[in-house]
């Protein structure tokens, strides 16, 4: 019964299909990173190495995905999209059986390079998927639904995978991991096919049967009526800028070329920038909570297995609520909403995050952080969703590559520079005052990342005009 419902709820079989798969997908990156947090101790007694390692060891992959980023984007622009994501999981599959087999940090180190290389495939190939499987209207809550895959994987990295490590090796949660990839890939290769480009098909709803279908020239046009960011622009005769309007063919466009214009748009780049920092202080929490739960409330590891869920649930909710609020008001005649929501959203978390650190009672802390994880996690799919809103169909992977290097980047300096901090101001002794001081200072980046997306307001609606106006030129 849950089942049905929820299979009507994500418009149909097919619909449900492609939403949990991409989800999936993005779990496997979050639920790697959750592992090496929950298996620090572990692997700083078998491979005798430091915080600073640990630190390098997530640091080191995020900054490979960095550099592979841009190439990728290329590819998904231009390459079928579902072979690149299985090349990408079976090399991932490998890279995790190379990890349990590592008997070394050198070793170690050496496949994490390896394996952020491979997990920069997915998100630019997931935004492009994303924004041909389905409707534009709906672009806010579906990602809300496939980012939940990124809750749910740290979640699994932080809690299943961790606990499988402490009960029988860290080498047997890297296995495992890779047996889970390797389901993943057949999983990809049954149940994922390649949509047109450009929108020329979309899996909509239609008396019941929910499939994908290539649409004719009228229908596409129809489609227009339906997309928000559109109707929001033409009710207000928003113009489009036209020194920024393309005219050419943009899937001949040369890498260098089109990631210069897609930082020319502003609005693109302020929203980089935002997810970017959002990340940051996501990486690092999710390195270091274990440890600073442990230390800070005085308790074992066992009731941090319990903990992080409920914590969890509330950014579970925030993933699954941000795109829908936002889709929402702008229904509502609130074209900016799809920046104004995730602006509000990280002053918010910051406003709950302060008192969850600095109070030492758990029982005021953990709703405080649940609330906390729910306003940090709305962010992300409306903002998500506007960066297609304002890019030409045909540049979305490389688009969202130059997203995902300076994400990468800031993912990959988040572990060192958080323990760089917690080392400089740790106490004698033991490293939990640092670590409180180190969240504290981190909070100062989110608010200012919700302030300066508050300007992405006064470029939204020209910049969608723009998009809508470069598609119609290239048609």
């Amino acid at each position: 019964m849950l089942l049905r419902r929820l299979t009507t709820l994500l418009g149909g079989r097919a619909r449900a299909q492609v939403i949990v798969i991409l989800a999936c997908v993005l779990a496997l990156d979050t639920a790697d990173k959750g592992t090496v947090g929950a298996l620090a101790p572990q692997l700083q007694r078998d491979l005798g190495i430091t915080e600073t390692q640990v630190g390098a060891l997530v640091a080191v992959s995020s900054g490979a995905g960095a550099l592979a980023a841009l190439p990728v984007g290329l590819l998904t622009d231009r390459v079928n999209r579902v072979r690149l994501l299985l090349v990408s999981i079976a090399m991932w599959a490998a890279a995790m059986v190379i990890c349990g087999l590592s008997g070394s940090f050198q070793m170690l180190l050496f496949s994490r390079v390896a394996l952020g290389a491979v997990t920069a495939t997915s998100g630019p190939t997931i935004a492009s998927l994303v924004g041909d499987y389905f409707p534009t209207s709906e672009r806010g809550r579906i990602y809300g639904l496939i980012l939940a895959g990124e809750m749910l994987g740290a979640g699994f990295g932080l809690i299943l995978i961790g606990d499988l490590g402490y009960l029988l090796s860290w080498r047997f949660s890297f296995w495992f991991l890779a047996l889970v990839g390797l389901v993943m890939f057949g999983v990809v290769k049954r149940g994922l096919a390649e949509p047109a480009r450009g929108g020329q098909s979309r899996m909509e709803p239609e008396g019941g049967r929910h499939r994908l279908h290539r649409r004719s020239d009228d229908e596409r046009d129809d489609a227009g009526h339906d997309d928000l960011a559109h109707v929001a622009v033409k009710r207000q005769a928003i113009a489009p800028e036209p020194a920024l309007v393309l005219h050419q063919d943009t899937a001949r466009m040369s890498m260098w070329r089109a990631v210069v214009y897609t930082l020319r748009i502003p609005t693109n780049r302020v929203m980089i920038v935002a997810s970017a920092v959002g990340y940051f202080f996501f990486a690092g929490l999710s390195t270091f909570a274990v440890e600073f739960i442990s230390g800070h409330y005085g308790v074992g590891k066992v009731a941090v297995s319990g903990l992080i869920p409920i914590v969890g649930l509330g950014a579970l909710a925030g993933v699954l609520s941000g795109g829908r609020l936002a889709d929402r008001l702008m229904r509502h005649r609130h074209p900016n909403a799809r920046v104004l929501v995730p602006a509000s959203a990280y002053i918010i978390s910051v406003a709950l995050f302060l008192p969850a650190v600095v109070t030492t009672s758990l029982a005021v802390a953990i709703p405080l952080f649940m609330a906390a994880a729910f306003a940090l996690a709305a962010a992300n799919p409306p903002l998500d969703a506007a960066r297609l809103d304002v890019m030409h169909s045909r540049l979305w992977g490389r688009a969202e590559s130059a997203r995902t290097l300076l994400r990468r980047t800031a993912e990959a300096g988040a572990p060192v520079v958080f323990g760089f901090v917690a080392d400089m101001f740790s106490a004698p002794g033991g490293r939990v005052s640092g670590l409180e001081y180190a969240f504290l200072i981190m909070l100062a980046p989110l608010v200012a990342n919700g302030l300066i997306l508050l300007r992405a307001r006064h470029t939204y609606a020209r910049d969608v005009a723009t998009a809508a106006a470069s598609e119609e030129s290239t048609r």
